[in-house]
């Protein structure tokens, strides 16, 4: 019978003491966050041990919560699927002042021996953020390290080979930065005199709409009215 995660938290409170920051259950799934100083002894005993056996490495991800906890317009009577969700107390990081960047790296664990997932969190502390490859440990975060590199400019020290994988090569910046321009820093078309594609500046201009919904209602209509 599977452990309950509870008891699967205290037992990797209990094996990584202080290696852990914060160790928790969200969404059906224990999350635990760590230093980057410790990712690789922390992944290479959660892959090797037998209590824990994460042989694989299902998903890595950048996440930048620069702006994570606010919103550019708050209702009060919104459910948590509206368009405040992503507004209320507990945020994993709080911006400091003046910060530019704050990109976290997120690894989803599967072990298939215990049929039990996990999730880990690691946030570089450096600017541009850095953090070492999990390559030699999961040989699919070859792709998944390429990819956060690509759309958030982590740079994974020890990755054999860490180039652009969704964008052009000579594109620039990093599209999934919330400090990254909506429309773009250039836009690309194809010349026919040229017989290329060709950049030039951006032609668009983005615009934020605030939805309003305004009602003429009998039921919220005063006596003096």
């Amino acid at each position: 019978m599977t452990e309950s995660l509870e008891t699967f938290a205290s037992r990797l409170q209990g094996r990584f003491a202080d290696q852990i920051s914060v160790c928790k259950i969200a969404h059906g799934q224990v999350t635990i966050e760590i230093s980057p100083v410790n990712l690789i002894n922390i992944c290479q005993a959660l892959r090797d041990e037998p209590a824990f056996s994460f042989e694989q490495l299902s998903d890595l991800c950048g996440v930048d919560y620069s702006t994570y906890g606010q919103a550019e317009w708050e209702t009060q009577d919104t459910t948590s699927t509206g368009f405040s969700r992503g507004v209320y107390k507990g945020v994993f990081h709080k911006p400091e002042a003046g910060e530019k960047h704050n990109i976290a790296v997120v690894y989803h664990l599967l072990s298939l021996k215990h049929n039990r997932r996990l999730r880990l969190r690691c946030r570089p502390e450096s600017n541009p953020p850095r953090i070492s490859s999990v390559i030699n440990i999961w040989s699919s975060a070859n792709w998944y390290e390429r990819e956060a590199f690509d759309l958030f400019g982590i740079l994974f020290e020890g990755h054999p080979d860490l180039r652009r994988l969704l964008t052009d090569y000579g594109f620039v910046g990093h599209p999934f930065r919330k400090d990254f321009p909506l429309e773009g820093n250039v836009e690309v078309r194809y010349d026919p005199e040229k017989q290329r594609v060709v950049y030039q500046p951006v032609t668009i201009t983005n615009r934020v709409l605030v939805p309003k919904v305004i009602r003429e209602d009998n039921r919220f209509k005063t006596g003096d009215s």
